[in-house]
């Protein structure tokens, strides 16, 4: 119910922080340490999976992703050099793979269909998965991001703004702004009244 009741502006979604990433962690995955690796898995896969899907708005694909990225991040941790921002690092890589799979099956975000029954792996809520399902097709790439790092991921504002390296203003206004969008659309469908 996160999604739904941020869009009815009844509920603020999850305000604990998610549990640090520091660039330690990298270093000891890129010495192949398993532990390390599991880790990072618990505390960053979240946020790889809504990230992903705000870009490829299919589920399938961002699972797949999801996987992939953090593959890479196995295959290409020992090369990772501390600059005290590991999830922007660990977000540009599933960036890269989501713009390649995209590019891979000829779609634009633009084309991506939905399927009638999603499943959804970090969405069990019925009511939020059809506020996600509107948030995929209605909103604007970095609202998605926004939205779904947030709400989905449970991340600070400031940390979207700094792992996507922008300012916080923006990022604020953008959310208001997917949130105000989510509620206009669903009020016309008559989910929310």
């Amino acid at each position: 119910m996160l999604l739904f009741c941020a869009v009815q502006g009844t509920y603020s979604p999850r305000r604990t922080t998610l549990p640090e990433i520091d660039d330690s962690l990298l270093i000891r995955v890129g010495e192949d340490d398993r532990d390390a690796f599991e880790e990072l898995y618990r505390k960053s896969g979240r946020a790889v999976y809504a990230f992903a899907l705000s870009l490829l708005k299919n589920p399938d694909d961002t699972q797949d992703i999801v996987q992939e990225t953090f593959l890479k991040i196995r295959g290409a941790a020992h090369l990772y050099r501390p600059m005290g921002k590991p999830m922007a690092w660990i977000l540009t890589i599933a960036r890269n793979l989501c713009n390649s799979r995209l590019r891979q099956s000829a779609l634009s975000v633009e084309d991506c269909k939905m399927e009638d029954s999603l499943q959804f792996s970090y969405v069990t809520d019925p009511t939020d998965r059809l506020v996600l399902e509107s948030a995929l097709r209605i909103l604007g790439e970095e609202e998605r991001q926004i939205l779904l790092l947030h709400c989905v991921a449970g991340m600070k504002h400031r940390e979207i703004a700094q792992d996507l390296g922008m300012p916080l203003s923006t990022v604020l206004s953008r959310y208001n702004r997917s949130l105000k969008k989510l509620r206009n659309h669903l009020t016309a469908q008559g989910v929310l009244s």
